[in-house]
């Protein structure tokens, strides 16, 4: 068995040497309950502001951490994945709330509730989301996150590290790498002295939780053995299918004749389970054009004023199921500006005929060159939103050329309609590689619910603000 010591989390840990340090691991409970109770008082505080009953504060802040506890808020994995939980949690409590004015119908009851419970939950999603975005930044190494040994085969292990590091939440900290292969002649694989080098690598890594590959080498008995072995040690024992870009919603475990199988659920494309969708879309989309039209005439009049040519830019894209329509954006280039193409390619910082992007470019007009940072060039897509040739999150929608160079598994996201936001821009926009912006696109599309398309929704703001990708 091979062990090679590395780490694969953002920001790990390394003395001057090269070997990993764990100063003083604290487990992340004790900052997730403060955070959560912070959350609870100052949603107690803003109903404070209305009424002066003081026992809110004292009556809250327990019952909003008991309601997260239910929803396993504090289990492994709680400070990656939050939004579903808090969400429950707020629809239970809204229930219990609802319950307790039957038994006692008092009107201010029902205001406290309904004025304390979004606020606890909005302010409950915004202290976990600020605690992951200072995680990613480095800022937060305090040596709150999980580490994990990976046990198997080469190439299942490179698999899965590149799916750990390419994920979009903090993961857990890959202290090592236990590599299994075939055993050279006369050894014997599961004999003792395999045991004895994983653990020894489980008390040198200081792990806490050990993953173990599928492979010929880790079958079912030597798994059991090797969960007994790591739990006299203290440390998990974690079964890693290696499904990339898979969410947990998609996933059940099942048991079948007593055997406990890993179910994946087919893609969620049907036309019934995407009518309330349909339906938000064009709804927030015309209030979007409501809010928003003054904003939108000033820029119509700015493009106009800052170069010659027409306000609105207009293009062919390929929507749902290859249906062709025309999106709508803000001009951002000088008229003419598809004849300079050909003489500027050798710029195009994709390498490639299906991206075009180069720095400075010499096309774009001076108010194109804000809209575009900005993202206030696609405004007018809310136009086709309502129109329902888009939607407010989904793929990126294409133009011909670049549906025709799609592979199979790229094609799959013309069952969908495209989208103004989405996974691709709130992970990098233009700045990712193509084929991370395929990737991403396509994981949409498998994963499709209306919880992600909250998450998309709440993330994008932030990475228009900070200019994500915009390059």
């Amino acid at each position: 068995m091979a062990v090679v010591e590395e780490s694969t989390r953002t920001g790990p840990a390394r003395t001057a040497e090269g070997t990993h340090r764990r100063p003083g691991r604290s487990s992340p409970l004790p900052v997730l309950l403060a955070l959560d109770a912070l959350a609870a008082a100052l949603a107690a505080g803003g109903v404070l502001m209305f009424s002066h009953r003081w026992y809110v504060p004292a009556v809250l802040v327990p019952l909003w951490l008991l309601f997260l506890t239910s929803q396993r808020m504090y289990g492994p994995g709680a400070h990656a994945d939050y939004l579903r939980p808090v969400l429950r949690a707020t629809c239970v409590a809204a229930a219990a709330a609802g319950t307790a004015w039957l038994f006692a119908p008092r009107d201010d009851l029902l205001r406290d509730a309904l004025i304390a419970l979004p606020l606890a939950a909005a302010l409950t999603l915004g202290l976990r989301r600020s605690r992951r975005a200072r995680m990613r930044s480095g800022s937060g190494r305090g040596g709150d996150a999980e580490r994990v040994l990976v046990l198997g085969p080469a190439e299942s292990a490179a698999e899965l590290l590149a799916a750990l590091r390419r994920g979009y939440s903090p993961g857990p900290q890959v202290v090592a790498v236990c590599l299994t292969g075939p055993a050279a002649p006369g050894s014997d694989t599961d004999g003792p002295n395999e045991a004895v080098d994983l653990l020894k690598a489980v008390r040198r890594t200081r792990c806490d939780a050990v993953i173990a590959l599928p492979g010929p080498e880790l079958g079912s008995e030597r798994l059991r053995h090797l969960s007994w072995e790591l739990r006299a040690a203290g440390v998990d024992l974690l079964l890693a299918p290696v499904l990339a870009d898979v969410t947990p919603g998609r996933l059940a475990l099942r048991p079948v004749a007593g055997v406990p199988l890993l179910q994946l659920r087919a893609p969620r494309l049907s036309t019934r389970s995407r009518v309330p969708k349909e339906l938000t879309d064009r709804l927030l989309a015309l209030l979007g054009i409501l809010l928003l039209a003054p904003l939108m005439a000033a820029i119509a009049v700015w493009v106009r004023l800052d170069s010659p040519g027409p306000s609105l830019f207009r293009e062919r894209r390929i929507g749902r199921d290859g249906r062709e329509f025309t999106l709508l954006k803000f001009r951002s280039m000088h008229r003419g500006a598809e004849r300079l193409k050909p003489g500027l390619a050798h710029l195009n910082r994709y390498g490639c005929d299906r991206f075009f992007k180069i720095p400075d470019d010499p096309r774009v007009t001076r108010a194109g060159s804000f809209l575009r940072t900005s993202s206030l060039d696609e405004l007018p897509q809310l136009f086709n939103v309502v129109a329902g040739h888009m939607s407010l999150v989904g793929p990126r929608p294409l133009v011909k050329d670049e549906v025709a160079r799609l592979s199979e598994d790229g094609s799959h996201r013309l069952l969908v309609k495209p989208g103004m936001s989405g996974l691709w821009q709130v992970s990098g926009r233009s700045c990712l590689p193509t084929d991370e912006r395929d990737r991403l696109d396509v994981s949409y599309v498998e994963n499709w619910s209306p919880a992600l398309d909250l998450s998309i929704l709440l993330r994008t703001p932030s990475a228009v603000v900070r200019r994500t990708g915009a390059c």
